[in-house]
């Protein structure tokens, strides 16, 4: 197997970098670039030199993990380099010069840390989700599941079902046996009752989790000039729209994400909401009644308390917005607000906040927090319906077990699942 290395720090200059590589020629390496192999897990200073010309390329720190104690598996090392551009891409050119390595490609540190049971597949899944965190929300959700949370929740239910499997096995292989208990099945479905009722609950929280993964969305909406532009760049703190008094001025979406009392909100200044004047505004307008359908709320626009359109869906309630309130208090059962001098801007962000909670719930209390996760657990759970069901013959029963087992394998990659690692392992970056 090839020995891959990647810089595992962003790119650009900075006061440290630090260089991965994982294989079975770090040794080698090592003693090229220092002189000599560091103490495992010790750190040590030395200057990294070319093993081809003997010139110095740095000083810096160098660690090393032999396998399989290590983050991959293998034979791994980190150099913790001075940060500058022209550091970094000499020693990197460096790494490609020596016998036996490679560039990493995305994820392949982590793949191979998962091929040697380092971590489950949802492990690796939530590892890139505490990369792209951008709330304290979602740090605490992915940092749960990359913890191993969903991979202990899993063993547990698939321990009961290795166990109620062995039961109907037992009763299916040798029944003839005089010291085989007789197959209860009343038995057989206390056993998988609890489960059963943790699967469903899961699946009743897992739509919150996965929201909050994805973020709150929010849609600003409201005729032209209602001020649309101008409250998003509020929201944002920054300009990011256009504002004009020419009506139809945005034509696109423009989104805006944000950190809402530590929830992940995307905010989506939109086209104004009339009769098209042309081609390319009809198409804007069109999108957006397109996109409202995805939307978890609708901030309705209007200077004066105009009625929404039927083109919101009935479950995304419009919270009514009344603009300019600056010039004129906002009627009824509205909320005021003037983006421009501030006011209001706070009880509209507490408001979205309110609203955000509601949906996305406690910041995440199921372990499902991707649609593939929510998936196996209803296929499990469909099978575990069948297999207790009273008419059920032992042999379907116990196909009904092992579906399930397989499905909730699936979860952590304990069962063939190579159709879905590349698509797991291709979202992480280069270093990792």
């Amino acid at each position: 197997m090839a020995t891959i290395f990647a810089s595992g720090t962003g790119a650009g200059r900075a006061a440290i970098a630090v260089i991965r590589v994982s294989g079975p020629a770090v040794p080698d390496l090592l003693t090229g670039l220092a002189g000599a192999l560091p103490s495992p897990r010790l750190a040590r200073l030395a200057t990294l030199r070319d093993p081809a010309t003997g010139e110095a390329l740095d000083q810096g720190i160098l660690l090393f993990f032999p396998g399989p104690h290590s983050a991959t598996g293998e034979e791994y090392a980190e150099l913790h380099i001075h940060g500058g551009a022209a550091v970094v891409n000499r020693i990197l050119t460096t790494l490609s010069a020596f016998p036996g390595l490679r560039p990493a490609e995305a994820g392949e540190f982590a793949r191979r840390g998962f091929a040697n049971g380092k971590l489950d597949l949802s492990q690796a899944e939530a590892l890139a989700d505490l990369i792209d965190a951008q709330t304290e929300a979602q740090r605490r959700q992915a940092l749960r599941v990359a913890g191993g949370a969903l991979r202990r929740q899993v063993e547990s239910w698939r321990a009961t079902l290795i166990d109620a499997l062995a039961l109907v096995e037992a009763e299916l292989d040798f029944s003839d046996e005089a010291d085989v208990s007789a197959f209860d099945r009343a038995a057989l479905r206390a056993a998988l009752d609890p489960i059963r009722a943790e699967m469903r609950a899961a699946l009743l929280e897992a739509p919150a989790s996965e929201r909050l993964r994805e973020g709150f969305l929010v849609m600003i909406m409201g005729p032209p000039n209602a001020g649309k532009s101008t409250l998003l760049n509020a929201l944002a703190r920054r300009d990011l729209a256009i504002v004009s008094a020419t009506p139809g001025t945005t034509r696109d979406m423009i989104e805006a994400h944000l950190d809402i009392a530590g929830l992940p909100v995307t905010v989506v200044d939109t086209a104004g909401l009339r009769e098209a004047a042309d081609e390319i505004e009809r198409i804007g307008v069109d999108r957006v009644l397109a996109r409202v359908e995805t939307a978890d709320l609708a901030l309705w626009l209007s200077t004066g308390g105009g009625t929404p359109p039927e083109g919101i869906p009935p479950g995304v309630e419009p919270l009514k917005v009344s603009t300019k309130s600056d010039l004129r208090p906002p009627p009824a059962g509205w909320l005021g607000v003037c983006a421009t001098s501030g006011i209001g801007i706070e009880a509209l962000l507490e408001a979205i906040a309110l609203r955000a909670k509601a949906r996305l719930g406690d910041g995440g209390s199921s372990l499902l927090i991707r649609d593939r996760h929510r998936a196996a657990i209803a296929s499990a759970l469909s099978a575990l319906d069948h297999a207790v069901e009273d008419e059920k013959d032992l042999e379907f029963a116990a196909e009904d077990l092992r579906s399930a087992a397989r499905a909730l394998g699936r979860i952590v990659g304990a069962v063939d699942v190579e159709h879905v690692l590349d698509a797991v392992f291709s979202r992480f970056c280069i270093g990792k």
